[in-house]
């Protein structure tokens, strides 16, 4: 009865799902300011009541079961960052890896570091995964330094999504490499090529730009207050752990996901080590592993006895729970409009624009990215319709897999799940998430192409 006039609609129905969907989550977080899990739940319904695709008496276990999916991805993963969080924070080692980070770059130079580590990291590990172990290192370095968050922050956001959705081998273009059949190593070659630009002017550039003009304040998140970071800074550094143990959850994380994704990469998915590399780098283990290190250093640097030390672990926990719940929730929102066809829709509908090859790819990508949320789904909806067209580039199809990336890291907003890790693990209002990991994400969209568009004229590697 409900889905009777958006029948009559016809093929326009995924876009009244699509208006639907933002019209009530700009009404439930924006006017109405509700909290963002419940905002999003409710959105999400909305979805699933005006679209034919979905059966009304489905929609409610449509959106539960969306939801458990997003969970199973993110669930253990952020709940061991939000340990990892409080016992770095806590036992000094955040602060131990900010200063020295301060005493090779100087105060002044901390976001380099930063933006190089993330720039790095997220090549063989996926971003969120990155931002949970680098965001405590931002969230001391302010606290240290006394400014600069808004730098930190967008420095760590834009390098990271750089890498992770223009090299190989992250999930999203790799599998563009394999629908392209093209060569693994020069797409990562290209990757860099066209990358480093890109994070520069979406990370650097505007972070300089945007931390001039917007003041982003440390907030307690994760378990840990912002008296608890300014403690630490009042902490001699003899009497913080070393640096290499402080590295260590880092270290850890990154080992056993880089170990998996190197054999799965160069020995292939059924070579025998993998059976071994897959149980030691899935981010399930990696990071619990990375938290057990963490919080060992923090029952040994602290004076707390087990009982205590057990309630502040709990306590970063159900901080953790808040978190992964409301980012699972904006999966689920993004995948009841994927449920609804709108992704679909725009990818048919800017198919035959009459763009040129890279141009097309980008602007279904971009489409399907802001209208469903998920970067990897984008990818995967566009380089199904470019495969066939491929053979008809004149440069390198690597090209073509960047194209695709770029417009598929565009505009990050209330339907990304990402969106919502930056803004619960950062600390930051809704307002400053848009201000700062929606424009960097906008940025690297435009950034990308052009870039992908200047190097494909004077290196086409035809």
């Amino acid at each position: 009865m409900f889905n009777n006039t958006v029948l009559q609609l016809g093929g326009q129905a995924p876009l009244v799902s699509l208006v639907a969907g933002i019209v009530a989550i700009i009404l439930l977080l924006v006017v109405l300011d509700l909290p963002a899990f419940v905002s999003l739940v409710i959105a999400g319904f909305t979805v699933g009541i005006v679209a034919p695709e979905v059966a009304f008496a489905d929609v409610p276990s449509e959106f539960a079961s969306a939801f458990g999916d997003n969970m199973v991805g993110i669930g253990i993963p952020i709940l061991m960052a939000a340990i990892i969080g409080k016992a770095m924070v806590e036992s000094g080692a955040a602060n131990r890896i900010v200063r020295a980070f301060t005493s090779v770059f100087g105060d002044e130079n901390t976001e380099l570091s930063l933006f190089s580590s993330s720039f790095l990291m997220s090549i063989p590990v996926f971003f969120d995964n990155v931002f949970y172990l680098l965001a405590p290192l931002a969230r001391s370095a302010r606290s240290r330094i006394g400014k600069n968050y808004t730098l930190y922050i967008v420095a760590v956001g834009a390098a990271g999504v750089v890498t992770h959705g223009f090299v190989p081998p992250t999930p999203g273009p790799l599998l563009a490499v394999e629908e392209f059949d093209a060569n693994l190593g020069s797409t990562i070659m290209i990757g860099v090529l066209v990358g480093v630009p890109t994070a520069l002017v979406s990370g650097l550039g505007y972070g300089y730009w945007i931390n001039r003009r917007l003041e982003i304040p440390l907030r307690d998140s994760m378990g840990t207050t912002v008296e608890e970071l300014e403690a630490q800074n009042q902490v001699p550094t003899s009497e913080l752990p070393g640096v290499f143990e402080s590295l260590l959850p880092i270290l850890l994380a990154v080992l056993l996901v880089t170990a998996d994704t190197t054999a799965q990469t160069i020995l292939g998915e059924d070579a025998a080590v993998g059976a071994v590399t897959g149980f030691f780098g899935d981010p399930n283990l990696a990071l619990t592993a990375a938290a057990l290190a963490a919080a060992l250093t923090y029952f040994r640097m602290s004076d707390l006895n087990s009982d205590a030390f057990s309630d502040e672990l709990t306590d970063a926990l159900k901080s953790g729970g808040n978190i992964a719940a409301i980012t699972a929730a904006g999966g689920a929102f993004g995948a009841m409009l994927q449920a609804a066809g709108a992704g679909t829709y725009i990818a048919d509908n800017l198919e035959g624009v009459g763009l040129g090859l890279l141009v097309t790819a980008w602007v279904i990508a971009a489409g399907v990215r802001v209208v469903q949320g998920s970067a990897t789904v984008a990818i995967v909806t566009t380089a199904g319709i470019m495969a066939p067209l491929a053979s008809g580039l004149d440069v390198n199809v690597a090209y073509l897999v960047m194209s695709i990336g770029a417009g598929a890291s565009f505009c990050s907003w209330y339907n990304d799940s990402g969106f919502w890790i930056v803004k619960e693990i950062g600390g930051l209002t809704q307002a400053e998430t848009l201000k700062t990991w929606t424009v960097v994400t906008t940025l690297i969209g435009i950034t990308g192409l052009i870039s992908t568009l200047v190097f494909s004229a004077i290196l086409p590697f035809a």
